[in-house]
């Protein structure tokens, strides 16, 4: 059963979200604070499909909780605000969340994207490859890392290995940007998809695949963008 670890310091949301989550089959574990949080998330962190952190909390916030999770695990993030200042989502996604729900939702809109997140980082595939290969660098479904030719580790933000992942998935296929958005954040283009052009320009340098030409992410004009490179596929 997949575990997720929610924390909100409202006792009424939290009781509800499990409630819901159970009934769907989720196993839940919650917290109301950020202190709580951390120490259920060391204690458990290997069994973890999912956090949901809330931004607000009356000990740290969010954002904290978020860089604190990705330092030390790839564990899929989904970030609760009640801000509607585009900036704050920006900023989880940079710091490696993986999506943001905004308040006031209902608990069935937050399950379909947990369910969209678990189908894109192929928690709900067994029969996907695992491995995926490109010119020497190796992304790993499971363990949401991708390495280098040498085969040292790329640095990327939850979002960043969304997006190269949905890229290799669609090798030669030219995206658009609401394709990209949906694949990457389970919603089509809107407010946010300017930041997928900085996203992208991010992720070429951390493929050192910058400058003028770039090799492997490649922009066609007016519509979108093609990963460019030879894939292959292996489980194990």
């Amino acid at each position: 059963m997949r575990r997720i670890l929610i924390v909100d310091d409202d006792q009424k949301t939290r009781t509800l979200l499990k409630t819901y989550l159970e009934k769907n089959q989720y196993a839940v574990d919650l917290a109301h604070d950020g202190a709580t949080f951390l120490a259920e998330f060391n204690r458990s962190a290997d069994e973890l499909s999912l956090v949901i952190l809330d931004v607000m909390l009356p000990d740290t916030d969010g954002f904290a909780l978020c860089r604190t999770v990705r330092q030390r695990s790839n564990v899929p993030i989904i970030m609760l605000t009640a801000s509607s200042d585009e900036t704050d989502r920006v900023v989880g996604l940079e710091l490696g969340a993986d999506d943001y729900v905004s308040k006031p939702y209902s608990p069935r809109e937050l399950v379909a994207r947990i369910k969209a997140i678990h189908r894109r980082t192929g928690m709900d595939n067994t029969a996907a490859p695992r491995y995926f290969h490109f010119v020497g660098f190796t992304l790993d479904t499971v363990a949401r890392t991708v390495t280098d030719p040498a085969g040292a580790p790329v640095p990327l933000t939850g979002l960043d290995f969304q997006l190269l992942k949905y890229f290799v998935e669609h090798a030669g296929t030219i995206l658009d940007r609401s394709a990209l958005c949906e694949g990457t954040r389970g919603r089509g283009a809107g407010p946010m998809d300017r930041f997928l052009d900085v996203q992208i320009s991010r992720l070429r340098l951390r493929l050192n695949d910058g400058g003028g030409n770039p090799l492997l992410i490649k922009t066609v004009r007016g519509v979108g963008y093609v990963f460019s490179a030879d894939v292959t596929t292996s489980h194990a």
